[in-house]
C-alpha cells in the first residue's frame, strides 16, 4: 500500500499543479487566479467540499473527495486574505465583516448547472472559508440511480404513492440523506406533475425541482422551520418535503401535518432506524403520535468502493475483527489517485413501523436493542448486516467500514 506521503503526491495530477502552483505572489489580482482555479479543479475532481483552512504561516487548501478530505496546496499568508475576501465578493458576502460568520451562494465558473455556498468562520489566525459543491438541478439522482438496495427501493416507491404520514431518512452529517430524499421528491414532481401540490421547506435549497414550490428559512427574519410548516398548512399542500427536523417543536409540527392527511418527507440526525425512534421519543414526541404518524424510516451510510486495483487479502490483522474469512484492501493507482478508493457505496437499512409488534414496541417505548432486534425478525436488514456483506463481494474493505461504522460492533 501506498504510505501517507505517496498517496497524497499521486492524489494530485500533473493538471492541478500546473493551475495551482505559483500563484502565492501575495498580488491581489492573483486572489482571482486562485479562486477561480481551486474552484473549477474541485469541480473537475468531483469534490463535494473545499476547505480554506487559516493557519499561522498562511492557508491550507483542502477538498473533500468520496467523503475524505485531502490536502491540496498551502497558499502564503500574504494571499490568504485575498482568496478568502475573493470568494466572499463572489457569493455577496460583506468582506469588511471578519468577526461575524457569514453565508451565501456563487455559481461555479463556466459552468451554469453548478451551484455552491460559501459559509466563511472566524478563526484565531483569520477566516475560515468551506466551499460546497451542489449538484445542479439537471443532475441530481433519480431512486433508481442511487444504488439503494433492492428492498429499500422498493419499499420507498411504495410509501411514497401514500397520501399521509411521514417518511423519514436519517444518518449522519455527510451520508447522503439530502440526496435521497430530493429523489424522492423528484420521483413524485415526475410521476403526480401538477396533479399533486408539492412544497418543500428547506435550509438551503440545494436544487430546484420542477414542479415543487420551494422556500428557504429565515430564521433571522422570523422565519424558521415551525412557522413555515404551519403557515403551509395554510397553503393547501399534499405533500411537504422538510429539509431537517432539528427540534422538538419542528418534530411535533410535522407529525401533526402527517396525522391531517398530508405525506412529508424529512431528514433527521441518528445512527439508525429504531435510534431516530428513540431520538424522537427522547425529544419528548409522544408514542402515539410515532405509532401513527411514521409509515417509514431509511437509515444510511456512505462508504468509499474500493478501486480495481485492490487486492485479496488472508491477513486477519486486516480483517478488524470482521467475522469473514478474507477481504480485499486498497492498494493505489493513477485512476484512484492513489487512495485505493473511487466512488461510494449506499449502505441503508428501511424500517416499516405496520407490524404489530414493532408498533406496539414503539407505544411502549422500547429502547433501541429492543427495536431493531423486533424490526429484524419481521424482515428488515441491517446497515451492519450490509455493510459486511460489501466487504464480504469485495465491494469496499474492512478499514473503509471501521472508518464510516467505528468499532463498537
Amino acid at each position: 500500500m501506498l504510505d501517507a506521503k505517496e498517496t497524497m503526491s499521486s492524489s494530485l495530477t500533473d493538471r492541478y499543479y500546473a493551475v495551482l502552483a505559483g500563484r502565492t505572489a501575495g498580488k491581489a489580482a492573483s486572489a482571482v487566479e486562485i479562486v477561480d482555479s481551486v474552484l473549477e479543479a474541485a469541480r473537475d475532481s468531483g469534490a463535494s467540499d473545499v476547505h480554506l483552512i487559516p493557519i499561522e504561516s498562511g492557508l491550507d487548501v483542502l477538498w473533500r473527495i468520496d467523503g475524505v478530505l485531502h490536502p491540496i496546496e498551502k497558499l502564503r499568508a500574504e494571499v490568504a486574505t485575498n482568496v478568502v475576501s475573493r470568494l466572499k465578493v463572489l457569493a455577496g458576502l460583506l468582506t469588511y465583516r471578519s468577526e461575524t460568520p457569514q453565508e451565501g451562494r456563487i455559481q461555479s465558473p463556466g459552468d451554469a448547472d453548478v451551484e455552491m455556498r460559501v459559509s466563511t468562520f472566524p478563526t484565531m489566525f483569520g477566516e475560515k472559508a468551506v466551499v460546497r459543491l451542489f449538484a445542479g438541478a439537471g443532475k441530481y439522482q433519480r431512486l433508481e440511480t442511487l444504488g439503494l438496495p433492492a428492498d429499500v427501493q422498493a419499499g420507498l416507491n411504495d410509501l411514497l404513492l401514500e397520501s399521509g404520514g411521514v417518511i423519514l431518512d436519517c444518518g449522519p452529517a455527510g451520508s447522503g440523506k439530502t440526496t435521497t430524499i430530493y429523489a424522492c421528491l423528484r420521483e413524485l414532481a415526475d410521476k403526480f406533475g401538477l396533479q399533486r401540490s408539492l412544497v418543500s421547506l428547506e435550509d438551503p435549497i440545494e436544487a430546484v425541482i420542477p414542479g415543487v414550490a420551494q422556500s428557504q428559512i429565515n430564521p433571522t427574519a422570523g422565519f424558521d422551520y415551525e412557522t413555515g410548516l404551519k403557515s403551509l398548512m395554510r397553503q393547501d399542500p399534499e405533500v411537504i418535503l422538510v429539509g431537517e427536523i432539528r427540534d422538538r417543536l419542528a418534530a411535533e409540527t410535522v407529525f401533526q401535518a402527517a396525522l391531517t392527511g398530508h405525506l412529508v418527507l424529512t431528514t433527521f440526525h441518528a445512527g439508525s432506524a429504531t435510534g431516530a425512534i428513540c431520538r424522537l421519543s427522547d425529544m419528548g414526541i409522544e408514542p402515539y403520535l410515532l405509532r401513527t404518524g411514521l409509515l417509514g424510516i431509511v437509515a444510511q451510510r456512505l462508504v468509499r468502493k474500493l478501486c480495481e486495483c485492490s487486492k485479496e487479502s488472508l491477513d486477519h490483522d486486516e480483517l478488524l475483527g470482521l467475522d469473514l474469512a478474507s477481504c480485499r484492501v486498497p492498494m493505489g493507482c493513477e485512476k484512484c489517485r492513489g487512495t485505493g478508493y473511487h466512488g461510494r457505496l449506499l449502505l441503508a437499512e428501511f424500517l416499516r413501523t405496520e407490524s404489530s409488534e414493532v408498533g406496539r414496541a414503539i407505544l411502549s417505548q422500547s429502547d433501541a436493542d429492543d427495536l431493531e432486534t423486533l424490526a429484524v425478525s419481521a424482515g428488515m436488514t441491517t446497515r451492519w448486516e450490509r455493510a459486511v456483506e460489501a466487504v464480504n463481494s469485495g465491494q469496499t474493505s474492512p478499514a473503509e467500514v471501521r472508518r464510516v461504522f467505528g468499532f463498537s460492533k
